[in-house]
């Protein structure tokens, strides 16, 4: 059941690039039409069953706490980073107070419309120790690519070039404990440079297509463009 898992959210660091637009906050809680960009991202978790958030920060953290504090619609819970740990390190960090197996990892600077019951079922189907939510890459030119196989076995990864041609990487994650159970503790690591890689060539990685759309707020030009494009969301 989907209200079982627990969601994790890797809510970024200085979001440098957006200091202009949101000097006043972390990225996390940049407005979307005066909504918290991660109260957006929650709020459609909500809407799918989830009920047990862990929040990951470092900067901003106390901002962060303070705000999902004042909430009692579900449990929140927030790990803070005395130090930049990676998306790897920053899960391995938190990974004691989460209590599902398989557990949800999600990008809390991005947004993509996701079946989570049939992620889940599709996890569970391939026997997978990582799901890894995937689109089409559409017009992106910045980011790299996924190679499926016919099973969606993850097969390749790709780096950022342009005219690539395979999936993209929508930052939603269904993982087993073990996946992230192997590194060591409070050292900083990446998923993507470590953990995906080495994960797929156990062959226990595969990558769930979704319609998408993929939409992040990691650039002002993305941020502004959000306002529109997540209205409905």
């Amino acid at each position: 059941m989907v209200s079982a898992l627990d969601a994790l959210i890797l809510c970024g660091g200085l979001g440098t690039r957006l200091r202009p637009l949101i000097a006043d906050r972390p990225k996390g809680l940049a407005e979307i039409r005066g909504q918290p960009f991660l109260d957006l991202l929650i709020g459609r978790l909500l809407r799918r069953g989830l009920r047990r958030f862990l929040l990951c920060a470092g900067y901003g953290g106390a901002q962060i706490a303070g705000h999902y504090a004042r909430r009692d619609d579900a449990e929140f819970m927030v790990s803070l980073e005395a130090k930049p740990l990676g998306t790897a390190g920053a899960i391995r960090h938190a990974l004691r107070q989460v209590r599902s197996d398989p557990f949800l990892v999600l990008n809390g600077d991005s947004y993509c419309d996701v079946d989570y019951a049939e992620l889940l079922r599709f996890h569970e189907r391939k026997r997978a120790a990582l799901s890894i939510v995937v689109v089409p890459p559409g017009s992106r030119q910045d980011v790299g690519t996924i190679a499926l196989a016919g099973d969606q076995a993850v097969t390749a990864f790709s780096e950022k070039q342009a005219g690539a041609h395979g999936y993209v990487n929508a930052g939603i994650y269904l993982m087993q404990r073990a996946v992230i159970e192997v590194l060591p503790a409070d050292r900083a690591a990446s998923l993507e440079r470590e953990v995906f890689p080495q994960t797929a060539a156990r062959g226990g990685c595969y990558g769930f297509p979704v319609a998408g759309p993929l939409v992040d707020i990691g650039t002002p030009e993305r941020y502004l463009a959000a306002q529109e494009l997540l209205r409905d969301a």
